[in-house]
């Protein structure tokens, strides 16, 4: 029987990126597939580079070129000028990530990591649920 769903909590700081790898491998064992699942609309789970902050700084000013703040054509603004926005880049930049792992560890490539990005621009705090599915025997 699969292990049931982890959840763990993340507090962002606000807008931009808080690595996450070392948080979701804490829980992990076994080897099969790793399922992340985050429970907000205006935030995305990526995986991406780990050792250049520069990667980070240039996809930010990607997604918002993409998904700017406070456009006029925007309806729905209850929170603020970045709640449209924020809605928008998650819907680009995804909310789930499925992983291969092996021996309690996630299988990434040299310069990969797992990123929360926070779109908003105040401190939240973000719910991911971790899954495990085993691999077959």
């Amino acid at each position: 029987m699969p292990p049931m769903p982890n959840v763990i909590e993340i507090r962002t700081p606000g807008r931009g990126f808080t690595n996450i790898t070392s948080q979701v491998q804490a829980g992990l064992s076994g080897s099969g597939l790793c399922h992340l699942f985050l429970q907000h609309t205006s935030a995305s789970l990526i995986l991406t580079e780990n050792a250049s902050p520069e990667v980070r700084t240039d996809l930010e000013t990607l997604i918002g070129r993409a998904a700017p703040d406070g456009d006029p054509d925007y309806r729905h603004d209850d929170e603020g000028p970045d709640d449209m926005a924020a809605h928008f880049r998650t819907l680009l930049a995804g909310h789930e990530l499925s992983l291969p792992m092996s021996d309690g560890r996630l299988m990434l490539g040299t310069w990969q990591g797992v990123f929360l990005w926070e779109h908003r621009a105040h401190p939240h705090r973000r719910r991911i649920v971790i899954t495990q599915l085993p691999e077959r025997q």
